[in-house]
This record gives C-alpha cells, structure tokens and sequence, in this order.
C-alpha cells in the first residue's frame, strides 16, 4: 500500500529535497505542498493524506498550531514536526497538538522516510537527540527542564493572532484572514498582551522568536 505524504516547509529546497528522498521509495508518494502553515491546513482537509511532515516555523501558521488544525479537518493524518528547536518546550507542545513525530532538520534526511513509516505504522518517531532527551526527563526528573510554556496561558486564535501581528499584519489583514472583526482582532492582541505582560510590539516579536512562532528570515 502507498503512504500519501503531504509537505509543509516555507522553504521550496527543503520541500523538493524531502520530495526527492520520499519519492525514491516504492512505498510513499507526496502528494502534495504548502509554503505556510494556513495553506497547509486548507490543502490538507481537502487531499486526506496519510502523513503530513511539517516545518515549525513557518508564515501565518506555525507547524505547532496547523498540527492542532490538522487533528481537527483530517482525522486520519498523523503529523510528523520538522524543526531546527530540540528543546523540552517545543516538543512537548508539538506532542500536546497531536504530532506522532519529532525530526531535528539537520538530520531529517536520514530520518524521514524512517519516520513516515513508524508514524504510518501506529509508533511514534522522535529523533535520536530528542529521544535521549526524553528519557534523561524520565530517568533523572532532578535534572528535567520545566516544560511549562508561557504560551499555555493563550488561547489557540491568540496563539494565532500573536503570529500574525509579530509577521506585521494589520488589523484589517488578520481579520481578513480569519474571517473576524477588526475590533475583535484589537480585543484578541489586548488580551494576549496582557497574559504576556508585554506592553509594546518589539517585546512581541522578541518573544515570538524565542519560543519558535516566527523566525529572523
């Protein structure tokens, strides 16, 4: 039986390189792509594939967030995260959203098609550095890092909203975006900002960048 594949990266030579690497495999086919995590979720709910192996930090949409969005529009897609972060927060909140997998990219190449089909197979796949990393916690809970994200006291559209507004989006854009008022667009970032105690856009974007909802690029 075929595996169906859909790729999610913002970068095209990431995407044509994974494709290539799935596709030299009788048994995966990709059958489709996305350049933002909002694109993903859309082609995703309409195509149903098997697997779908997606970049965290990614425009409009994190990998995060259009893991949860996927759970909801296509029951039987499992998600495998692909991302540069190995921390104990980024991993524990891509598992939280439903991911059955956790690449590191810098080793995504030998891993992936190994990945696709433990995840296709009901096993989940972590990475080795992410593995060890996981056991370390279990084994010796002393030295566990708090997993506790500052990101858990927002609601998933603020988590939404807190992209968008970082990515420089207006008002009017995001609630074009997300089929809402631009008053109930002020309201949402408000309120984000207030569970953040962060009182100006810098120390928003400062704060994006550290916990992996947008990237310097």
């Amino acid at each position: 039986m075929t595996i169906a594949v859909f790729l999610a990266d913002d970068h095209a030579v990431v995407r044509d390189g994974l494709r290539l690497l799935l596709e030299s495999q009788p048994d995966i086919q990709v059958v489709g792509d996305a350049a933002n995590g909002r694109e993903a979720v859309r082609e995703i709910a309409r195509l149903h594939p098997d697997i779908a192996v997606v970049d965290i930090t990614m425009p409009e949409l994190n990998g995060i967030e259009a893991a949860r969005q996927i759970g909801a529009v296509s029951e039987g897609t499992q998600v495998v995260i692909l991302s540069m972060h190995s921390t104990a927060e980024h991993v524990t909140r891509a598992l939280q959203a439903g991911a059955r997998g956790y690449l590191i990219k810098e080793s995504a190449g030998r891993e992936v098609v190994e990945a696709v089909r433990a995840v296709y197979a009901g096993r989940r796949y972590l990475s080795q550095r992410i593995s060890d990393m996981v056991i370390e916690g279990y084994v010796n809970p002393q030295n566990s890092i708090e997993l506790q994200s500052p990101l858990d006291r927002l609601s998933p559209r603020e988590r939404e909203i807190l992209q968008l507004v970082v990515e420089g989006k207006s008002s009017n854009e995001i609630a074009e975006l997300l089929a809402l008022s631009s008053k109930t667009v002020d309201t949402y970032r408000s309120r984000l900002m207030q569970k953040l105690e962060i009182g100006d856009l810098p120390g928003l974007v400062k704060f994006a960048i550290q916990h992996g909802l947008t990237s310097l690029d």
